[in-house]
């Protein structure tokens, strides 16, 4: 099956490490993307996002000519579309928006043939996969031979390139044989156990993998936030909770940001709200922790200097939605830095993984905390976690929103 042309529609977080992760191991793979910018600099044999490993691989598959980047999708024999679903709000729910999938499905369905595989990656609402199939249908493309299938992605930012080989996968075909076919692409390039069942199973277990996660954060969030009105330490009450056989307590944080967490439930919520009553107030859960924060904040400044002209000097660490990352996607840290910013806030944001920002300017470590009236940690970096800088911090009147100095 090496001998298969690959064409991957999208060249983000995952389609590009997939893409290169694919010409890395043999494969001829044309990357597509609509953004030029990141077509030329992928042809350059660079990246425009920071993942661990990512630079080597893609530079390597450029190098070796198993790898070259369009803006329009290339005749191929497999097809994997990898853009975003993004979600727009509709009253109260937030309803997820497929329009770039089905924007990728026109664009293949002039090219597929007989013998195709296409796969769909983008987590997506159930049911996604069937409308898929519908849309070439109606594109007039002859489905004869061609094997349909949901593969969800299951990587953490920060170790896609060793968890896109080492995780196991789940395959969900429109029939057994897709399944099958699909699956047995995969096992080419995952060293993890490989899942078969159908398309809606698929789609529902990745919605379900985040909303757990979402749910679970939840309650660490929630726990956070009373711990801190009755004067205790979240971070030893879940040290000490979690040593209990049967408890596993996850940490909590500035809320839940990302492309995942912070989005699959509104998936499985906008599909079917009367059943969703946990999963939705998880979310509600999460999102308040963000307000709470900035509240906690806005209140500090105003009970110790609002009977002065003096305006206090706010250090906001970290930027990204999760650690060691500079993906910025429905992060969290951003909402409380603009927050401040809208609120007249004086503030200094350190974030080690990204160099400029359009809206405000991004300071080193020792230039953010220096002479700073309160130190917001947002994200636990691991440059923040440093002997040498926690020492720096103990100094200074923190506010550790993550856990990064317990």
């Amino acid at each position: 099956m090496k001998n298969k042309k690959i064409c991957i529609i999208g060249l983000g977080y995952i389609g590009l490490p997939t893409a290169a992760l694919l010409a890395n191991s043999g494969f001829s793979v044309c990357g597509v993307d609509v953004n030029e910018k990141i077509v030329s600099i992928v042809n350059e044999g660079k990246i425009h996002i920071i993942e661990t490993g990512l630079d080597a691989f893609v530079k390597s598959a450029i190098s070796n000519g198993k790898l070259k980047a369009y803006t329009k999708v290339q005749l191929s024999d497999i097809y994997i579309v990898c853009v975003p679903t993004p979600f727009y709000k509709n009253k109260n729910l937030v309803e997820p928006n497929i329009e770039y999938v089905m924007s990728a499905t026109k664009a293949i369905s002039q090219f597929i043939k007989p013998g195709d595989l296409v796969i769909l990656e983008s987590t997506s609402p159930v049911g996604t996969t069937e409308k898929i199939k519908q849309s070439l249908i109606h594109h007039g493309t002859n489905l004869d031979d061609v094997h349909i299938a949901y593969c969800p992605e299951r990587v953490l930012p920060g170790r896609t390139m060793t968890e896109l080989v080492e995780n196991d996968r789940v395959i969900g075909g429109l029939s057994k044989e897709s399944t099958k076919k699909i699956a047995d692409f995969y096992r080419l390039f995952v060293d993890g156990n490989i899942f078969e069942t159908d398309a809606k199973t698929a789609e529902m277990c990745k919605l379900t993998e985040n909303s757990f996660r979402d749910v679970n954060i939840a309650f660490a969030n929630e726990l956070s936030m009373m711990c801190d009105n009755n004067g205790v330490n979240v971070w030893d009450v879940i040290r000490l909770a979690n040593k209990h056989p049967r408890v596993n307590i996850l940490q909590p944080g500035t809320g839940v940001g990302g492309h995942c967490i912070a989005v699959d439930p509104w998936f499985l919520i906008s599909q079917d709200p009367k059943n969703t009553k946990l999963i939705k107030t998880s979310r509600e859960v999460n999102d308040f922790k963000t307000q709470w924060i900035i509240n906690k904040i806005i209140n500090f400044i105003n009970d110790n200097f609002s009977k002065s002209n003096y305006k206090p000097k706010i250090a906001c660490l970290g930027l990204s939605f999760k650690p060691d990352i500079d993906d910025l996607r429905e992060s969290k840290a951003l909402v409380v830095v603009n927050s401040l910013l809208s609120n007249g806030c004086d503030v200094a944001v350190v974030e080690p993984n990204i160099k400029s920002y359009k809206n405000f300017k991004i300071v080193d470590f020792l230039e953010g905390i220096e002479q700073s009236d309160l130190v917001c940690i947002l994200v636990k970096h691991r440059e923040f976690l440093k002997p040498e800088l926690k020492n720096k911090l103990m100094k200074c009147k923190v506010f550790d929103f993550c856990g990064a100095l317990s």
